[in-house]
């Protein structure tokens, strides 16, 4: 049973909220002032608060900003109680951290429907998201009045890109958050003495441009389809409502797009001081792990030597005879040019 902390000076009002939410089976605790209030919610840890913005000695605005610098009570949603007359100042009351707002005189459907959702929003944020169009979808269904990323996309522009098409280049500024409907692609950073290093792959299901987005810069390095690739474009306005509406949600959603970091971390430290041997194979086990859905089959990793020289950080001379000694020791196969993994334990052994 979730328990829900009331914090109110008036009895009436008091009692009357009390009575709605344990005829909704909530468990309630009340307090008739802010430092009441307080003192309840760091004993009790409740599940969710309600508390009047004007009270006699500590107010609202007090309890809000001693509860959100308690860790205890931090993260506990907030919902204030305001009369109309008071109703100019919520938005000084939402910018301090306060989850929702109700004006009085309400209806009772109206506080459980507002309670309903902060506890819906909770639980998505409780939960172990993907990281693809599912995992966003739920989030931007505890938004309120949001639409889907489904509606965003079939709203939003799609576009189709060639083989080896650019999609963005390093120092653009970002416009877009892209979703990769089918196909493959890379981004990558051009040394000044022409070399490419490869700074990710994405395949179907995958965002990518969003690390210019969350940072409000420009892009860091260059985007370009490794086949035929079709992408949804989701215009900043979209994504920026979505990371403005809640701060849970968008720190969600940053943890949700930016947890391979620390693999992008091991991966430009394996290019620079990885053996030629481990790099190549390192490149060769993560397209594998990248791309190959059908467990059922070879994998087949089909893309230019260049491209795959880039990928492991090497010149492309040095990979193909890097390529050439793996098959020799029966490592790999070569079949019409593309590349296929014959033995996956010993080329892992290779990288530890």
């Amino acid at each position: 049973m979730k328990s829900i902390l009331i914090i109110e000076d008036n009895e009436d009002i008091r009692e009357n909220v009390a009575e709605i939410l344990m005829l909704s089976n909530y468990k309630v605790l009340m307090a008739t002032n802010g430092k009441e209030g307080i003192e309840a919610a760091q004993k009790h840890i409740p599940d969710l608060i309600i508390c009047d913005i004007m009270m006699p000695g500590v107010d609202g605005y007090g309890v809000l900003h001693i509860l959100h610098n308690d860790v205890s009570t931090q993260n506990i949603p907030f919902i204030f109680l305001t009369s109309k007359s008071e109703r100019s100042d919520f938005r000084s009351a939402m910018e301090m951290g306060a989850d929702d707002y109700i004006t009085k005189p309400f209806a009772g459907n109206e506080l459980l429907n507002a309670i309903q959702s902060r506890f819906k929003k909770v639980d998505i944020m409780k939960k172990q998201l993907t990281p693809d169009l599912a995992g966003f979808n739920e989030l931007m269904s505890t938004v309120d009045n949001k639409k889907s990323l489904d509606d965003l996309k079939n709203e939003s522009n799609s576009n189709t890109y060639k083989k080896k098409q650019v999609i963005y280049k390093e120092g653009s500024h970002p416009h877009y958050l892209y979703y990769i409907i089918k196909g493959k692609v890379k981004t990558f950073k051009t040394h000044e003495d022409g070399k490419d290093l490869v700074m990710d792959l994405y395949n179907d299901g995958d965002f990518f441009g969003y690390v210019a987005l969350l940072e409000g810069t420009s892009y860091k390095e260059n985007a370009e389809s490794m086949e035929a690739t079709e992408l949804a474009l989701i215009p900043r306005k979209d994504f920026e409502t979505l990371i403005n509406s809640n701060p849970a949600t968008a720190q969600k959603f940053v943890s949700l797009l930016a947890k391979n970091l620390a693999e992008k971390e091991k991966q430009l430290l394996g290019v620079a001081y990885n053996t030629l041997r481990k790099k190549v194979a390192e490149a060769l086990i993560s397209l594998q792990k990248k791309y190959h859905i059908n467990k059922k089959e070879p994998y087949l990793i089909d893309i230019s030597r260049d491209d795959l020289a880039t990928i492991a950080g090497t010149a492309t001379e040095s990979l193909i005879r890097t390529l050439s000694d793996f098959k020799s020791e029966k490592l790999i196969d070569i079949k019409s040019g593309k590349v296929v993994i014959t033995d996956d334990k010993k080329l892992e052994n290779l990288i530890r």
